[in-house]
């Protein structure tokens, strides 16, 4: 065994086995977990520190920032409190405020990018849960599970989709992802919130609410420039991305239009210090050390081989297509979907891949993050604000036991109309 193959495994095991024993251990972040695996990567393993700025995807952690930054002002001045109290008048039982819920996260995701949702979603699901008398952990898993499903029908929902969008080749890439995933996302978006109810024991009863929802707004003008901020953000991103796939002139680092968008938004808050100090700076130095550990796993080589054997060639097979999920599901659980496919598009490209592998890919490596809390960046970062400002957490194991099952029923309604 060569030494590279050797640091991937302990890389992997640090990471791994600390997810499992963090219930062991509840005052242990997740972001000191991939620190120490960055350790590993770089003081006795095969990266140097002179390696670091090449490795380390900055677009992405200025995407963070600024995103971070006008979630922050949105959820201080109650400008999320009110939109939550609002939502919630217009359900009257909890099974439909748990699938309305579901497809507000989801279509949410699919047009403003998963982790957005994510930064912008607890508060919501906090709120939801308490009025409707909810379990927190309920509202919390449905957010990250249906923000997850959301994202896969279209290329602007997570940066995966995003990658894929660039790199396949895929002609008019909007039509492409809405006309084969669109349906059976919204079938899962229905079905999905029924399923963790029951499997949790949720039961079904009225809603009620009596509350003002502009009751919850403590600062008008943070509520203001939070929803001017946030409003700016999402629609010069898609309106990027629709340029960028028509062909017109458009920025390359979309992950800069929030930090810009956040810098004035800055200038404009009531508290600019107190904002900064609201920004989750746990989460960027989990992504900052991930991309540092995961470029160390894959330079060690110890996937290539899976990777080779499961998929020799691409042929457009039923077998083919099944790989390809089977590979997504598992490798994003050691490299995080992102990075995969990253790594995995160049694979995929050498091998001659059509429409329908990219849009499987696309497919099964966002669903991957339903599956364990590594398997999606997102996950990570709702865990970071459960456990920061709510004082709550969801387990490895206790993500899992639930994420199985919805995995597997995902993935059951996805790849009929992907092999049809």
């Amino acid at each position: 065994m060569y030494l590279g193959e050797v640091y991937s495994i302990a890389i992997i095991a640090v990471v791994v086995i600390g997810m499992l024993l963090r219930p062991l251990y509840p005052k242990l972040p997740v972001w000191s977990l991939m620190s120490l695996a960055a350790f590993i990567a770089i003081v006795p393993g095969p990266l140097s520190i002179d390696q670091i700025p090449s490795v380390v995807n900055f677009e992405v952690l200025f995407f963070l920032v600024g995103m971070f930054s006008i979630v922050a002002l949105a959820e201080s001045s109650g400008l999320l409190d009110a939109a939550a109290y609002w939502f919630l008048s217009l359900f009257k039982s909890r099974y439909g405020l748990a699938v309305g819920s579901s497809l507000l996260f989801g279509l949410l995701a699919a047009v403003a990018v998963n982790d957005t949702v994510a930064l912008m979603g607890p508060p919501i699901a906090a709120v939801l849960a308490r009025a409707a008398g909810l379990p927190p952990k309920f509202a919390f898993l449905l957010l990250a599970y249906s923000l997850t499903i959301g994202s896969v029908m279209t290329p602007v929902g997570n940066p995966q989709n995003m990658l894929i969008a660039v790199t396949s080749g895929i002609q008019a890439p909007f039509i492409a992802f809405f006309k084969t995933l669109a349906l059976p996302t919204l079938i899962n978006l229905v079905v999905t919130p029924l399923l963790l109810a029951k499997m949790m024991g949720v039961e079904n009863g009225r809603v009620a609410i009596a509350a003002s929802p502009w009751e919850a707004v403590k600062n008008k003008r943070d509520a203001a420039v939070a929803a001017a901020g946030l409003a700016a953000a999402v629609a010069a991103m898609v309106a990027n991305d629709v340029a960028a796939v028509s062909g017109a002139p458009h920025i390359h680092n979309i992950g800069l239009i929030p930090f810009v968008v956040a810098t004035f938004v800055y200038f404009l808050a009531s508290d600019p210090r107190d904002l900064l100090s609201r920004v989750d700076w746990g989460t960027i130095l989990f992504f900052t050390t991930m991309f540092i550990a995961m470029k160390a796993v894959w330079d060690g080589g110890v996937l290539q081989p899976i990777i080779s054997a499961a998929l020799p060639t691409y042929q457009g097979t039923v077998h083919d297509v099944l790989a390809i999920t089977a590979l997504s599901l598992g490798l994003s659980q050691i490299l995080s979907n992102v990075p995969f496919v990253n790594l995995f598009s160049a694979y995929l490209t050498q091998a001659g891949a059509d429409e329908r592998a990219w849009l499987t890919l696309a497919m099964a490596s966002t669903i991957a993050g339903n599956l364990t809390l590594l398997g999606a960046a997102s996950n990570i970062i709702i865990l970071e604000v459960l456990e920061k400002r709510y004082h709550t957490s969801v387990s490895f194991a206790e993500f899992l036991k639930y994420g199985a099952a919805i995995t597997a029923v995902n993935i059951a309604i996805y790849l009929p109309f992907l092999l049809l």
